[in-house]
């Protein structure tokens, strides 16, 4: 199955590259492309792309801005020069499904744009420990208030969930929880649909701040 994409980046040659790349893969391709963020909700709604590649930085409307629309229908694959706090937690919250830099290479910007086409958030490792660390400072006291939902999550629900948070890929979590793949995305379904989340990522940024805990070491401490 081809997955759709669109470019938004506010620098012609930026996009050209980035359209050069992705046009590479046999199952991706490149539908359209627009110069800033409202340029991008005009062609997404016509287009309806699978996934939106966004800058963050763009005259007119920001990525952030334009990821909150274009989040209720179709999944944004934040891409930037950016790797400041500030910008992952916005995109996150927008609703972005996720965070890649502009630095990363060919191969891995494909696998990324793979990887949120069929509904695996995904944070750039480069900065997926700074974000961690960054909750943990931020939510150092009492957890927040409990979300909408929670309660209504099954025992196996609330282990994926925490999994999701320590920065497990689905496929993962299978295997820690001896299940099959399928049946850890239908896991994830539910649990955005009873938590009322956008993405998967969101559902990780939750994970965290409701420091949910696993007998698993987090990703980046695995030997």
């Amino acid at each position: 199955m081809t997955t759709k994409v669109l470019v938004a980046d506010d620098h012609g040659a930026v996009r050209a590259g980035l359209v050069l790349v992705l046009s590479a893969a046999a199952d991706i391709e490149v539908v359209g492309e627009a110069a800033n963020g409202a340029e991008a909700i005009d062609l997404a709604h016509r287009l309806r792309p699978d996934v939106v590649l966004m800058d963050v930085r763009m005259p007119r409307m920001d990525g952030i801005a334009a990821t909150r629309q274009l989040a209720e229908f179709t999944d944004v694959l934040i891409l930037t020069t950016f790797d400041l706090d500030e910008y992952v937690y916005g995109a996150l919250r927008a609703g972005a499904a996720g965070f890649l830099l502009k630095d990363t290479d060919a191969e891995a910007l494909i696998e990324a744009v793979r990887l949120v086409a069929r509904g695996e958030g995904m944070i750039a490792p480069e900065v997926t420990r700074r974000v961690i660390n960054a909750f943990a400072q931020q939510h150092a006291g009492p957890p927040g208030e409990t979300p909408d939902g929670l309660d209504e999550l099954t025992t196996r629900e609330r282990e994926v969930l925490a999994h999701i948070g320590a920065g497990l890929s689905n496929r993962e979590i299978a295997a820690v929880l001896g299940m099959a793949s399928t049946t850890t995305k239908t896991h994830v379904s539910r649990i955005l649909t009873k938590l009322n989340l956008r993405s998967r990522v969101q559902a990780a940024v939750l994970a965290r701040e409701l420091r949910l805990q696993t007998d698993q070491p987090e990703p980046w401490n695995r030997d």
